[in-house]
């Protein structure tokens, strides 16, 4: 009930306020019309001024001349006075002298005459001989100039000319005699030249010999235990491993990446599209806070609240196929299973302009029919409305060639080969079209737009929603216009990498073929990691043996050097015995034979027990006993060590398979924890795209109905201070009346 009473209230105070908004303008008027007059009125005012002001300047400058010209007369009435005194005071003196005067004064001009002419002459005679004698001078001057130097080129040519010469001599002089000495080496070389090609005839002759029966021995080999070529036939050649492009695959990932982003502004700027649009529809042609929008546009509102589930798919679409072009992989037509999700998504969005469609356009005729549309803006609806046919035909095109082009990764007999580079042709024409389309509509709704804001009943809120739809399509044209381009530079590289496949072959001819491909890939990558490692294994084996060898002669070399200190030290001990023995004769030789007894009996006990005597011998066998167990700890250490080294690389290998098993594990669970992140992140992104729709709808609501109430109370209050005004104005004039 109090939403009806509510709901009443509001009708009346709508019929009020159109009815004193009706009156309102006709005060208007003639308020307009008043303040016309009254500007007509002080121009005319201001003209009379300046005119006014203008003759006042003349008439000063008038007077000012006649004062100037009156105080000349007087001035000259002045002058004529006083020289009409002089003339008859000299009248009378200057009659009779005049007549000598004149004839003295003539004879005097006729020789000044004669005089002057005469030096004239003589000046002009003298000028003109002066002037000859230089010219002449300067003539003279400048011809044995030009002698000199002339003189001075020529016996420069001369020297120039003998030094050539003599150069050119000395240069022939030894130009011939290196010339007889290449002669004599060619001739040489040419002999060493015949030499040698005998010889590479003999050994073309043994290789040739060789080759033959290596390839009779090959041919058998191949026919007996090859058992077929997987070359030959196309099904075959298809599995088999293409040489690996990186640059190819590093390419190919830049432009998905770079296609990635522009599709992300393209989402952006087709969900503010439809948002406002649908904000759009439910203010105007009639506001949804005043009155009951039509049946029509509220189901075309329904339909554009849908449009985030429709427009986010084709981001997450493309941000597959993005993370599935790796560096690793073979990106081809046949490989890019994620472009068949892409198209899905894609075809989803494109029902979804269909169902819209038709609504949107009953909508642009429904404006036409409101009573505010000027024949202007029915021209831009119209206009619009051609426009959106369009926009939705090109993206119906789009999607079939993009379908078309998502065929050879799941339905290899739907697209053959050689049509691939006509697809993708005409992808590049309707990006360019669906350019040119955004532009049509950016520049009519523009135009739309600025007729409506000057519309008497445009509200704050159409001329906002306006502006942000104008942006919305803005953007949607830059980025068609950056989608267009960036496609239009890459075809040729898309056309030259369809050849890419197998070698020998024109590429594959299935996905099934393609799929096991990649399988022997990625298996050929593990066997060729499990190879690095057996040969860095063995590289460091390598490595060990050497260093074994390394100590084992070094053992040898101080082995070798302790008996050569051995074999030194006993001949020194020897020597000193000797030298003793024969001192000891030369001092007493009766004591000769006693003492080289004694000599030889301290020989013996000193060789055997070299540690209990107390000459040079014993500290030199210890030090060589020293030096012998030094090194045999060392290779007992070095051994152990080697031993170590290989128990550890063995431990170290099985904790190195366990620690990949359980990384291949991890990131297993990893994908999958990512998959359900993803999952959960589009769930709580969808569901904000719906509280922020919902939110917003009810705020704008909101906000609209109090802007309405609000302008309500101001027009009231208005038209009852106009109607004060007015009781007061009519009581005034009464008064007048009844006075008079």
């Amino acid at each position: 009930m109090a939403a009806a009473d509510l709901q009443g209230k509001y009708q009346k105070l709508a019929q009020e306020y159109s009815k004193l908004r009706a009156q309102n303008q006709v005060l208007k008027k003639g308020v307009v019309d008043e303040q016309a007059n009254s500007a007509a009125l002080k121009e005319q005012l201001k003209m009379k001024d300046q005119s006014l002001r203008k003759l006042q300047q003349e008439m000063d400058s008038l007077t000012f001349r006649n004062l100037q010209l009156a105080k000349r007369v007087e001035l000259l009435q002045d002058e004529l006075a006083l020289s009409e005194l002089r003339g008859k005071k000299n009248k009378k003196s200057g009659e009779s002298s005049s007549q000598l005067s004149q004839e003295q004064k003539s004879v005097f001009d006729e020789d000044l005459q004669k005089k002057i002419e005469e030096n004239e002459r003589l000046h002009i005679q003298f000028f003109e001989a002066d002037e000859q004698h230089k010219h002449m001078e300067a003539e003279l001057r400048s011809r044995l100039e030009t002698l000199e130097t002339e003189a001075a080129q020529h016996q420069a040519v001369v020297d120039g000319l003998t030094r050539k010469y003599m150069e050119t001599i000395e240069k022939l002089q030894s130009d011939k005699a290196k010339l007889e000495v290449k002669s004599q080496t060619l001739e040489k070389e040419a002999k060493d030249c015949r030499l040698r090609t005998e010889e590479c005839q003999l050994q073309l002759n043994n290789l040739h010999e060789d080759l033959s029966s290596r390839l009779e021995e090959s041919l058998s080999i191949i026919s007996e235990k090859v058992p077929f070529n997987d070359t030959r036939f196309s099904q075959y050649n298809a599995l088999n491993v293409p040489l690996h492009n990186r640059r190819h695959q590093l390419k190919m990932r830049e432009i998905a990446g770079q296609a990635l982003a522009f599709i992300q502004d393209l989402v952006t700027a087709l969900l503010n599209f439809h948002t406002y649009t649908e904000q759009r529809v439910q203010i105007f042609p009639i506001d949804s806070a005043i009155d009951t929008i039509s049946p029509l546009n509220q189901k075309f509102s329904q339909y554009l609240h849908e449009n985030a589930s429709y427009v986010r798919p084709l981001e997450e679409g493309m941000l597959r196929l993005f993370e599935s072009i790796t560096e690793d992989t073979v990106t081809v037509l046949e490989t890019t299973v994620q472009l068949k999700t892409f198209s899905e998504h894609l075809t989803c969005y494109v029902s979804f302009l269909r169902k819209i469609l038709p609504y949107q356009l009953k909508s642009l005729e429904e404006e036409c029919e409101s009573s505010v549309c000027t024949s202007a803006l029915r021209a831009r609806n119209l206009e619009l409305y051609s426009d959106v046919k369009k926009m939705t035909a090109v993206f119906e095109k789009l999607q079939t060639y993009i379908a078309l082009l998502a065929l050879p990764s799941t339905k290899p007999d739907g697209l053959l080969r050689a049509s691939y580079n006509s697809v993708l042709t005409h992808i590049a024409t309707v990006l360019q079209e669906f350019h040119d389309v955004m532009k049509d509509i950016s520049m009519h709704y523009s135009q739309k737009a600025t007729i409506e804001h000057e519309l008497p009943t445009a509200t704050q809120k159409l001329i906002t929603t306006n502006d942000c739809i104008l942006s919305s399509v803005v953007a949607l044209t830059n980025g068609a216009g950056k989608i267009a381009s960036f496609f239009s530079s890459n075809v040729d590289y898309f056309i030259a990498s369809l050849s890419y496949g197998p070698k020998a072959a024109g590429g594959f001819i299935s996905p099934l073929s393609a799929e096991c491909m990649l399988q022997y890939k990625q298996k050929a990558a593990a066997y060729m990691k499990s190879l690095k490692k057996v040969q860095q294994s063995l590289e460091k084996i390598a490595k060990l043996e050497q260093e074994k060898e390394h100590w084992m002669l070094e053992a040898q070399l101080a082995k070798i050097k302790l008996e050569k200190e051995n074999q030194r030290m006993a001949d020194k001990v020897k020597n000193a015995s000797g030298a003793q023995r024969v001192q000891n004769t030369q001092e007493n030789p009766v004591l000769v034979n006693a003492t080289i007894q004694d000599q030889e009996e301290s020989a013996d006990k000193a060789w055997q027990e070299p540690i209990q005597s107390n000459s040079l011998v014993p500290d030199v066998e210890s030090h060589e006993d020293l030096i012998k167990n030094h090194y045999m700890a060392r290779i007992v250490e070095l051994t152990s060590q080697l031993q170590l080294a290989d128990s550890k690389s063995v431990h170290f290998h099985a904790e190195c398979r366990a620690l990949s098993k359980r990384l291949s594990l991890a990131e297993k669970s990893k994908d999958s924890l990512n998959e359900e992140m993803k999952v959960a992140s589009q769930n709580i992104s969808r569901l904000q795209d719906e509280l922020t729709t919902t939110k917003r709808s009810y705020e704008d609501q909101l906000s609209m109905m109090s802007d309405h109430l609000c302008s309500m109370n101001e027009t009231l209050s208005k038209q009852r201070e106009e109607i004060d005004t007015l009781k007061m104005s009519s009581k005034g004039n009464s008064k007048k009346n009844k006075s008079r």
